[in-house]
């Protein structure tokens, strides 16, 4: 019985990255033994325990054998004859095919040293294919690997075509499908995911709203890069830099603009009204993908209102205080925070404007802090009823934002 570090752990080493968790595969064992030594079972499609003291995942060595449709239609055999090398066979990329024994001594048979070095991620067998998610997992870990300049193989996008074309996207579960498109947008650059989605057709299958804007031509004074899906991608790496980790915040600025999709091409490039046209598209994704319910307000409250944060300035206090209202920020001011990072990731993902002023963003909380100061309590209320009340309040946040903006830029 041997056991050896694998996956992740051994390529973040490797690359120089923080190793978060460590995966182990033991070799010559069976779960009788695995017991016997105090390792807990969790693993209910295959043979996986916690180390009784570093709680730790331990998996048998295995194979597995397609036999059916989709990402489950797998038969996994597992025994003390598997050896670590058919183990690290059956992995997705070779970068991950990778194994360290007790000494620190690497063990591998698969190249994955090589295509580190190299900077590329590439399949590690033709049996890549069996697996539809592996398409979605290649995307996402570009997203991640991008900045450090990794590609994709060519033989591997090759491979990842056919698995579109063969229809076999259409059987991932949603809530799969969910859990790798938001790991991708709360990597360093999701660009890079929605790229290599689009260069297999699996965006068009997966995104349809969003592989729809590539190609819809926005004016060029505002939009030096014209394309609404260039635009989009450079947005969402403006919120993966704005709001590291935030995929609420990423989401919604992925989905910002779907309504320029739908703009009749006879107008374009001008796009009257697409910040409530994108409102249907965004709650028909959302429904199909089980989107977070946080996520999916946030998306729509960005696609609805990001022209009027842009144009804060010149707006009433009045139409602010609706604007916040509308938001539900007096409950639920993180909202409006976030809100504000969209709209600025949206104002600096355009060519040559990443590193632009965005004041808006600071001046919106400014504001919302300024109407959120404001209490029912502490206002002259005696012997109203509820809609006076209601009205007076009204009237003394309409005069705090007055006062805010009146005094914007005093010492």
């Amino acid at each position: 019985m041997k056991a050896y570090v694998v996956g992740g752990a051994v390529r973040d080493r490797l690359l120089g990255l923080p190793v978060a968790d460590r995966d182990w595969v033991v070799v010559g064992a069976t779960p009788e033994r695995m017991l016997e030594l105090g390792f807990t079972p969790v693993g209910k499609d295959f043979p996986v325990f916690l180390h009784p003291q570093t709680r730790e995942e331990y998996a048998l060595a295995r194979t597995e054998r397609k036999h059916g449709h989709g990402h489950t239609g797998f038969r996994v055999h597992a025994d003390p004859g598997v050896t670590l090398e058919q183990d690290l066979l059956r992995r997705d990329f070779t970068i991950n095919a990778m194994a360290e024994d007790a000494h620190g001594r690497l063990i591998d048979p698969w190249g994955g040293a090589r295509d580190l070095e190299q900077r590329i991620l590439r399949h590690v067998s033709p049996a890549f294919v069996e697996d539809p998610l592996r398409v979605l997992r290649a995307a996402r870990f570009l997203a991640r690997l991008a900045p450090l300049g990794f590609r994709l193989a060519e033989e591997t996008l090759a491979l990842m075509q056919r698995m579109v074309a063969s229809g076999e996207l259409a059987t991932l579960p949603a809530e799969r499908v969910w859990r790798e498109i938001e790991r991708g947008l709360v990597a360093p650059r999701p660009s890079a995911m929605l790229d290599t989605l689009r260069r297999c057709g699996a965006l068009a299958c997966l995104l349809p709203e969003v592989d729809a804007l590539f190609g819809v031509e926005q004016r060029a004074e505002y939009h030096p890069e014209v394309d609404a899906g260039v635009h989009t991608a450079m947005v969402v790496d403006q919120c993966a830099r704005l709001a590291p980790g935030d995929a609420a915040v990423a989401f919604a600025g992925l989905t910002h603009d779907l309504g320029k999709a739908l703009t009749p091409p006879a107008i374009r490039p001008r796009h009257p009204g697409h910040e409530h046209a994108g409102l249907e598209p965004i709650a028909r994704l959302c429904q199909r993908l089980g989107v977070p319910r946080e996520h999916a307000a946030l998306a729509a409250i960005a696609c609805r209102e990001h022209l009027n944060v842009h144009r804060l300035d010149t707006l009433r206090s009045e139409t602010v205080l609706r604007l916040i209202e509308r938001c539900d920020g007096f409950r639920r001011p993180q909202r409006i925070e976030r809100l504000g990072w969209v709209c600025e990731a949206d104002a600096r993902g355009r060519l040559g404007l990443e590193e632009r002023a965005y004041p808006q963003r600071e001046e919106l909380l400014r504001l919302l802090a300024a109407v959120r100061a404001v209490r029912a309590a502490d206002l002259a209320i005696e012997g109203l009823d509820g809609p006076a009340i209601a009205a007076r309040l009204r009237k003394a946040r309409i005069d705090a934002l007055d006062t805010a903006r009146r005094r914007q830029g005093e010492p």
